[in-house]
C-alpha cells in the first residue's frame, strides 16, 4: 500500500457541515466521484443503491418545505430550528443523497445489498476526499420520515444510507476523535472443540 493511502485512511476524518464552503466540485470532478463510489462490491451487480444530488436553488427550495413540514407537526419552531430547517440542505455546497434500493431478490440476500450501498456511501466520502474536497456523512431525522423522504424524492420502499455533504475546508485538520481501543473490538476465531 503506498505511504500516501495508509496515511490517509490512518487519519481521514468528517468535517463539520457548518465549516464546509464552496465552491462545489465541478461537473466533471463530481462524475469522477460518484464513478469512484459505484466501484464497491454488489453481489449479483444489482447496483442497489442511486445518488440524489441536493444544490443550488433545488436544495434551498427543499429546505423550505421540509421547515414548513416539521411545523406543520409541531407548531412554530423557534429561530435556530427553523434555520436548520430552512438549511438542511444548503448548509454545504453540495449533498448527496446515498439510497439503498435494497430488496427481496431470488438469490442476493438484502442484507448484502444494504452493505454495498454503505459501502458505497463510504466509497463517495473517501472520493471527495481524494478531489481535495472535505466531507461529512450523516442522517438525521429526514431520513426517517417518510413524507420527508417523498420530498426528498426517496420512495418508501427505499432507505437512506446517508446524505455526504461535501465542500471545501481551509482551515486547521479537525481534531480526531476517541477511537476504540483494537483490543475491544477484535478476537481470534475458536473452532468447535478446541
Amino acid at each position: 500500500m503506498s505511504e500516501t493511502i495508509a496515511r490517509y485512511l490512518a487519519t481521514r476524518r468528517s468535517v463539520a457541515i457548518p465549516a464546509l464552503e464552496g465552491p462545489a466540485p465541478d461537473d466533471e470532478t463530481l462524475r469522477q466521484m460518484l464513478t469512484t463510489a459505484a466501484r464497491v462490491p454488489d453481489h449479483g451487480k444489482l447496483a442497489p443503491w442511486r445518488f440524489i444530488l441536493y444544490r443550488g436553488e433545488t436544495a434551498a427550495r427543499l429546505g423550505t418545505a421540509l421547515r414548513e413540514l416539521a411545523e406543520r407537526r409541531e407548531g412554530p419552531l423557534g429561530e435556530v430550528r427553523r434555520d436548520l430547517e430552512e438549511k438542511r440542505f444548503s448548509r454545504s455546497p453540495l449533498v448527496v443523497g446515498v439510497v439503498s434500493r435494497a430488496g427481496p431478490h431470488v438469490k442476493i440476500p438484502e442484507w448484502e445489498q444494504v452493505l454495498s450501498a454503505g459501502a458505497a456511501t463510504m466509497n463517495l466520502v473517501h472520493a471527495a476526499h481524494a478531489h481535495g474536497f472535505a466531507a461529512n456523512w450523516v442522517t438525521e431525522w429526514v431520513a426517517y420520515d417518510e413524507e420527508a423522504k417523498a420530498i426528498l424524492g426517496i420512495a418508501p420502499e427505499e432507505k437512506v444510507a446517508g446524505f455526504v455533504h461535501i465542500g471545501r475546508y481551509l482551515g486547521e485538520p479537525p481534531a480526531d476523535r476517541v477511537r476504540p481501543e483494537l483490543s475491544d473490538i477484535v478476537s481470534e476465531a475458536v473452532a468447535p472443540g478446541a
